[in-house]
């Protein structure tokens, strides 16, 4: 409340059981937040040895068993086909049926699809090598997002996506055009370097071990968010004596 006064706080009512109860309700929500806090250290350790491991496996320095032969290099330009989308901010719509990718980490939606294919999308204004999505079906794209597709032989799209969102960041600062803000070119992109394995196989092998890593964090981070909104519940129930502790 706005400009609440010292006389209103100490005249507001609170309802409270007896100390034993107080103990009581005090432990269980103590104990929702000690398994918050456990899971939030298990999501941070989970986040930690992915990271680890897309260090060794998207650089070779560790290989997957059953794979051999040396790493080549490529450019991005050599390997997809890289174009802006033509659509503005205006053109979103609520509830549309594709997804809409603009600069941003949200993905909009609307009624229209210029691509049907395996994508990742970059943008190309904003949070500079920060934001790499990938989709594989319709959608349509902002005109100052690029749009990654048409992967070539030997390339697995998704690899790619992995080998981006952790080298492509530091290339684009260095790259960066300096106008109103900071933004990049097509052949920014086009000359990206990448060492990348020998065979789709081995491509495919690596991005599975990082996306059943992703799989096992995401689902941990709505084990989290379960817990939260339970404990906002039990909160709400407890402490207003809706419900008693047996």
């Amino acid at each position: 409340m706005p400009k609440i006064s010292g006389d209103k706080l100490r005249n507001m009512p609170l309802p409270l059981a007896k100390p034993p109860e107080q103990r009581a309700i005090a432990k269980v929500l103590s104990d929702v937040d000690a398994l918050l806090g456990g899971l939030e250290r298990l999501i941070a350790k989970k986040r930690d040895l992915k990271q680890a491991a897309m260090q060794q496996l998207l650089t070779g320095q560790t290989r997957l068993p059953g794979f051999s032969g040396e790493w080549e290099v490529k450019r991005l330009g050599e390997i997809a086909h890289i174009k802006t989308g033509s659509r503005n901010n205006e053109d979103k719509i609520d509830g549309g049926e594709y997804p809409f990718f603009v600069r941003s980490e949200n993905v909009e939606r609307i009624d229209s699809y210029s691509h049907d294919c395996e994508a990742i999308l970059v943008p190309g204004e904003g949070r500079i090598g920060d934001i790499f999505h990938y989709i594989n079906g319709r959608f349509d794209v902002h005109q100052r997002v690029y749009a990654i597709t048409r992967f070539g032989p030997g390339m697995f799209a998704k690899f790619v996506h992995l080998y981006m969102a952790m080298n492509f960041g530091a290339w684009a600062i260095q790259n960066t055009v300096k106008a109103t803000v900071d933004s990049l070119r097509l052949p920014t992109f086009q000359t990206f370097k990448m060492k990348v394995p020998p065979t789709k196989e081995e491509q495919t092998a690596i991005a599975t071990v990082l996306s059943d890593m992703d799989a096992e964090i995401a689902a941990l981070e709505a084990r989290r968010d379960k817990t939260r909104a339970l404990k906002q519940g039990m909160m709400q129930e407890l402490l207003t004596g809706r419900i008693r502790l047996s």
